[in-house]
């Protein structure tokens, strides 16, 4: 008699969509990690551009604060001498801002500044009556 044994040896065979089930899932594992990392990036690069936001919003109050600081010496002047012409520049806490010459328009004086800190620039014209130094206008100009 036969061997029983040989008959009931069951070969295995591999299924090929089982093969290709290991690839899937490296593959899977691999786009997660890659969309984990650009989301992860592209989140730190906006925090590290919102910081130059912010700096350059500090450096344009400076320059704002600056330019209205030579706008109330050329006033300060204006009041010590009417006479006083401006075109200037003055030095506060180690930052210098212009006064452009006083121009005369009717009854009013105009003061024209300018201050840069960085790259933030302030213009300021402002409009003050000859008799009292009333301000009459002050406006922020993009160019003198």
């Amino acid at each position: 008699m036969k061997n029983r044994q040989s008959l009931h040896t069951i070969y295995y065979i591999p299924n090929p969509t089982s093969l290709r089930d290991g690839y899937i899932a490296i593959t899977s594992a691999i786009m997660i990690s890659l969309l984990v990392m650009a989301i992860t990036f592209s989140v730190s690069l906006t925090g590290y551009f919102a910081r130059f936001n912010t700096l350059t919003t500090e450096f344009k109050e400076i320059s704002s604060f600056l330019a209205e600081a030579c706008v109330e010496k050329a006033l300060l002047s204006l009041a010590a001498n009417s006479n006083y012409a401006g075109n200037e520049n003055i030095t506060v806490n180690g930052r210098q801002c212009a006064i452009f010459p006083i121009e005369i328009s009717g009854s009013d004086k105009i003061i024209k500044t300018k201050a840069t800190v960085e790259n933030a620039v302030t213009n300021l014209k402002v409009q003050a009556a000859s008799v009292n130094l009333s301000i009459t206008s002050w406006e922020e100009l993009p160019n003198l």
